[in-house]
């Protein structure tokens, strides 16, 4: 089962980015990537790994994404004319998507907890943080180095030149 619903999210990852590459409306585009995020974040699971998991939805469903957004709103890319409410049409894929994400993950989830194994080792947020800012250090840095960058270079490109 679990080799059938691996099939199926990656299925909805490929149409997930495909459908963001090729969404015209930016917003629009970031909703499909979002959903592929989210399928990945199950996939991720699946492969018994929930840590890099919740990273996934943290991370980049959620940090990067507010990051995106905020490019997009800066940069005034919405095409903020034309607001209105997106036709059903429009958010039927996106839907169907996420409906098959959560159907995934409720049938593993369900799977899963019949069958729980023996406690593994486990670490605790100490240990774990020790870990990241020991062992990692420097890559955090310059994660958030590079976050600081992006976020300079959106504020340089969406600031208003005086004609």
């Amino acid at each position: 089962m679990e080799q059938i619903l691996f099939y199926i999210l990656a299925t909805v990852i490929v149409i997930a980015t495909i459908l963001a590459i090729t969404e015209k409306h930016p917003v629009h585009a970031i909703v499909y990537l979002v959903t592929s995020f989210f399928a990945l974040a199950v996939v991720f699971y699946l492969l018994a790994a929930p840590l890099i998991a919740m990273f996934e939805m943290i991370i980049y469903a959620g940090a990067v994404m507010v990051l995106f957004m905020f490019v997009i709103m800066m940069l005034d890319l919405g095409g903020g004319g034309d607001a209105k409410r997106p036709s059903l049409a429009h958010c039927l894929p996106a839907l169907v998507l996420a409906g098959v994400i959560l159907a995934s993950l409720g049938l593993l989830v369900t799977a899963r907890s019949s069958a729980i194994p023996a406690a593994s080792h486990m670490p605790d947020v100490r240990e774990f943080s020790t870990t990241l800012f020991t062992k990692y250090g420097v890559a955090i840095e310059i994660i958030s180095m590079q976050l600081l960058f992006a976020v300079v270079g959106a504020l340089y490109l969406g600031r208003r030149r005086k004609p």
